[in-house]
């Protein structure tokens, strides 16, 4: 049986368990309302049909298991992961033959039903608290990573049942996606960013892979587009829609568009998920316009685009896109914020996502290198403050020395406080912020940090502890 899932959400492999000892009726009901949930909130699913087996679609026997199974496997290319709900104690050997024989190598979310206290006879009790115990127990020794509920158990019926699915969601998307994204890397590092080193190798045995481009392949494209080309008029009236261009800089539009045509052309044509760009200063001195526009738009259709070819940073950003479903940021932890120790300005030049924006959007020249190369040079750049509201920060490093990748992850608020700075602008307060860059000062992090308007921290530790692996600094 098979429902499928609406556009952008994601596809369930689902097992209901129960045991001979205890009244299959349970298991049918738990599977009528779980379904319903799935279905009202645009999820898909694959679950063995009602006659497959002799409990009413209900998973006990290894006969069961491999059944379940081989409707999993025929089906690999549309489940990102698998949640099994016990409405009673359940049999663990037809949940662990489904799916270890399945293989599918995608996230498990175990749920377990409540028994009510007045009605634990025969044909009600559960006993679904001890019966999760023992399926968990069998998905360690098989060696499968499961993700755990908010509580051991609850009913079916309580709203945890969806709060916990759409997590589950998030992180099946974030492993599913970040484990075969693709990182356009447009330009080589620039001379004066070492920080921005990583390693393709370690990113590689995450499943991440690295595509290269020279920067001059790009220039050569956008110049060879033609003035009176439609997707160049197109380009142009987007880029004027997505921000105001002052009249100064109208004759700009043109060598603007053409360089975000030739990016998104490229992007498209190799499938990349999110980009690094060598923004800082090649682009400037040898065509004539920033990066900025074309990777807050980019960003903006959740393209993340990273500055200074930070390709570590550019993972950072994708995998918070991935988690929140909304567009993501790199910044600088920049400059401090008065005498209050808990506040940071976090900047960038200007290429912050329109969505992050407190009010429109002016496109101007970049503020440092426009002292040294002239404004007319660095035209491009974004002027914004970015409005008030909850925000997750996460980087990843590649470590060379130690052969892993590390992370730091957190939250925070971004303020209304006013700052005299040009480009895109965010005063931060994160709990124990000397704290946190005492830990990424001793742990050779860099001075990027990418960040997300909403609260996903949960979503990327299950994803990265359980899934991925990676080291995981938790900043509280």
């Amino acid at each position: 049986m098979k429902k499928e899932a609406q556009h952008g959400k994601e596809t369930f492999g689902l097992i209901i368990g129960t045991r001979a000892y205890f009244n299959s009726d349970l298991a049918i009901d738990v599977r009528k309302t779980l379904l319903e949930v799935l279905e009202k909130n645009g999820y898909g699913y694959v679950i063995l049909d009602e006659v497959d087996t002799p409990t009413g679609g209900s998973m006990e026997t290894l006969a069961d298991g491999q059944a379940c199974a081989k409707l999993f496997r025929a089906n690999r290319e549309i489940i990102d992961g698998i949640i099994v709900s016990l409405p009673n104690f359940g049999f663990e050997i037809g949940i662990i033959n489904a799916i270890s024989r399945a293989e599918l190598n995608v996230p498990v979310m175990v749920q377990a039903c409540d028994d009510e206290n007045d009605k634990v006879d025969l044909d009600h009790r559960r006993d679904a608290f001890c019966g999760k115990i023992s399926v968990c127990n069998n998905l360690y020794q098989y060696g499968i990573p499961f993700t755990d509920t908010t509580l051991h158990t609850y009913s079916i019926k309580s709203p945890l049942l969806l709060e916990d699915i759409n997590k589950f969601a998030g992180v099946c998307r974030v492993v599913k996606k970040l484990t075969h994204c693709r990182i356009g890397q447009i330009g080589t590092r620039p001379l004066g960013f070492n920080t921005c080193r990583a390693s393709e190798k370690l990113l590689q045995t995450s499943g991440i892979t690295v595509v290269p481009v020279d920067l001059s392949e790009i220039l050569s494209n956008a110049r060879k587009i033609d003035n009176n080309a439609a997707e160049l008029k197109l380009k142009i009236e987007e880029i004027s829609h997505y921000a105001k261009v002052p009249q100064a800089y109208q004759e700009k539009l043109a060598l603007q568009a053409k360089f975000g045509l030739a990016v998104d052309n490229w992007v498209n044509l190799n499938e990349v998920d999110a980009t690094a760009i060598q923004c800082w200063d090649s682009l400037e001195q040898n065509y004539g316009c920033a990066a900025c526009v074309t990777m807050s738009m980019l960003g903006e259709k959740l393209i993340p685009s990273a500055c200074e070819t930070d390709i570590a940073g550019a993972v950072s950003m994708y995998a918070l896109t991935l988690a929140a479903g909304q567009p993501s940021a790199l910044l600088d932890w920049n400059n401090n914020f008065a005498e209050n120790r808990n506040k940071c300005v976090c900047t960038h030049c200007g290429n912050f996502p329109k969505s992050f924006a407190k009010s429109e959007m002016t496109l101007g020249p970049l503020g440092v290198l426009g002292r040294t190369l002239g404004k007319i040079n660095t035209f491009g750049a974004i002027n914004a403050k970015v409005a008030k509201g909850p925000f997750t920060f996460f980087r990843i490093s590649t470590d060379d020395t130690l052969g892993c990748i590390k992370s730091y992850l957190g939250k925070g608020q971004i303020t209304d406080d006013p700052y005299g700075m040009d480009g895109c602008i965010a005063v931060t307060q994160v709990d124990n912020l000397q704290k946190l860059m005492k830990f990424i000062c001793k742990n050779g992090f860099e001075h990027h940090v990418a960040m997300v308007r909403t609260d996903v921290v949960d979503i990327l530790q299950e994803a990265i502890d359980t899934y991925l692996g990676w080291e995981m600094y938790i900043h509280e």
